[in-house]
């Protein structure tokens, strides 16, 4: 079975006893660079096709050697992730060159470390990138000092699996979210376009995990805890409703917040606001 570059990184970081924050570190890290390889690729071809159609060639070989070296780059990607996180667990290259051998990839010590900086350059040296799981942890502290009814602990390792979760699905979850906060099942090119900024919204995106993990562990204080992560961060309690709701609709599926609250289902209406319509 093929597995995500997402999936790749939870199942590695879990084999080699990694803690959560690198795994999400090293998936923020790989999509950069993935999205910075194919920008590059697609650059290359337009200049190419302008110049000599011939020499298409050329791009589809750039793309294989992309494909083909995958797998040298998302490890690369687990042990940058490993190194910045100094206090856990370093990845060493014994390791990595074990697991690439493992996988039928024989590589060297000095193609790792080339490997490693061929990260490093297209990202400018820019790998430590936010993640999710530090607002999360952040608003979870803050919800402890203000009494909040459900203990942060069970929240946080609620929280981590629907982070996961939502990694994993990130396009289905956020397709519908997109459509829910537009009220229409076929969204606009522009209308996708404007809503990039929803989901580049770290912030967004935690007090929706720890609504969603809110009302597994305790669905009767619910209410609360949006309440107090509107207080918090200044966020529509609509907006926090409708981002529980689709993420709970693809791990749960059954009552959610959206269904059992008297915050409406439909509302969102700061994320209408983000994803208007064309006009």
């Amino acid at each position: 079975m093929d597995l995500t570059g997402g999936e790749f990184v939870f199942l590695l970081s879990e084999q080699w006893c990694l803690e959560k924050s690198v795994s999400y570190q090293a998936v923020e890290i790989l999509e950069r660079f993935m999205v910075k390889q194919a920008e590059n690729i697609c650059q290359q071809a337009t200049v190419q096709l302008r110049n000599n159609k011939t020499e298409l060639q050329n791009w589809r070989a750039l793309k294989e050697q992309l494909y083909n070296k995958f797998p040298i780059r998302l490890v690369s990607c687990v042990q940058l992730a490993s190194k910045l996180s100094f206090h856990y667990k370093i990845v060493s290259n014994i390791t990595v060159l074990n697991f690439l051998q493992a996988l039928g990839y024989i590589c060297t010590k000095e193609e790792l470390l080339e490997s490693e900086l061929d990260v490093l350059k297209s990202l400018n040296f820019q790998i430590n990138l936010p993640t999710p799981l530090a607002y999360v942890e952040m608003l979870l502290e803050v919800l402890g000092y203000n009494g909040c009814s459900v203990p942060a602990i069970q929240l946080h390792a609620t929280c981590l699996t629907l982070l996961d979760l939502v990694y994993l699905l990130h396009e289905p979850i956020y397709e519908s979210l997109l459509r829910a906060s537009i009220e229409n099942s076929t969204p606009s090119q522009l209308q996708g376009e404007k809503f990039v900024s929803v989901k580049e919204d770290l912030m967004l995106l935690a007090v929706g995990i720890i609504a969603a993990s809110a009302f597994i562990r305790n669905h009767d204080c619910w209410s609360q805890v949006v309440g107090h992560l509107q207080s918090i961060t200044g966020i529509a309690s609509e907006s926090i409703a409708e981002f529980s709701y689709a993420i709970l609709t693809h791990s749960v599926g059954t009552k959610t917040p959206g269904q059992q609250q008297p915050v409406p289902h439909k509302a969102a209406r700061a994320l209408r606001t983000t994803a208007s319509s064309d006009t």
